[in-house]
């Protein structure tokens, strides 16, 4: 008789890299390889091409930031539900922070954490698919922690030790971090859907406020109205009702 295999929980094992080109990329290639399992988080001390949204890069300093991919099952989800994954995380990330950086984080669509108007953190996540079955997803998060310094491109990026005015190890804010996104993985598998996307519109960036947003090369104003369970980007006082991943970019 065969036996549904236990799932450890998100953070065991922690595994630490002292450098590595991008944590997503390591995780894949662990996870392809079989040498990888649901749970595992690889956080590394220095990663040196990171990846990000869009085929962009995440710049951090060596030992200054959270830099960690986790390895999920995702079977249990439809290829569909995509972005309850990605709500999923975001919320993890955002509790995570809110608890250092307070009641001004916010969740900006599709998955940045920022802090007023100023990014905090990253979330890039990856999906392992065979034919139609979802079977893992790799979930890379970048998390400012220590850096006071940023490349010059970079002016709306804010970490917590601005914020705060501390210190921290960034290896030990990666566990916590691993436990609350223990927590919201365990409610999206009993059914918390509906919870996470609460959560998630409850702290969304710019809910409520007129925003500019960018469409192909035209720059309009709009209501932020939420975001639906598919992640479209809903708004008023717009021609559009709503916006896919990838159709529109924030004008600051």
């Amino acid at each position: 008789m065969s036996r549904t295999a236990v799932k450890s929980p998100v953070g065991e094992p922690f595994v630490e890299l002292p450098e590595v080109d991008s944590t997503n990329i390591y995780a894949m290639e662990q996870l392809q390889a079989g040498k990888s399992a649901h749970g595992t988080a690889y956080f590394a001390h220095y990663q040196y091409a990171g990846k990000g949204q869009r085929g962009k890069t995440w710049h951090v300093e060596p030992g200054e930031n959270i830099t960690m991919t986790v390895v999920l099952d995702t079977s249990f989800l439809l290829i569909t539900q995509q972005f309850l994954l990605s709500a999923a995380v975001a919320v993890a990330c955002h509790r995570f922070y809110a608890k250092y950086a307070l009641d001004e984080t916010r969740i900006k669509w599709p998955n940045d954490i920022y802090w007023r108007d100023r990014k905090a953190g990253g979330i890039l996540i990856e999906n392992q698919v065979r034919g139609s079955n979802w079977q893992h997803s790799i979930a890379g998060m970048g998390i400012n922690v220590n850096q006071a310094v940023f490349p010059a491109h970079l002016v709306r990026a804010v970490s917590l030790k601005q914020i705060t005015g501390r210190n921290f190890s960034a290896a030990e804010l990666a566990k916590e971090l691993c436990t609350y996104l223990q927590e919201t993985y365990q409610l999206l598998e009993n059914g918390g859907a509906e919870e996470i996307l609460a959560y998630y519109n409850a702290h969304l960036f710019r809910k409520g406020e007129q925003t500019r947003l960018k469409k192909d090369n035209t720059i309009f104003t709009c209501t932020v109205s939420g975001v639906d369970a598919s992640g479209a980007l809903l708004v008023s006082d717009s021609v559009h009702s709503s916006f896919r991943h990838g159709e529109v970019e924030w004008v600051f």
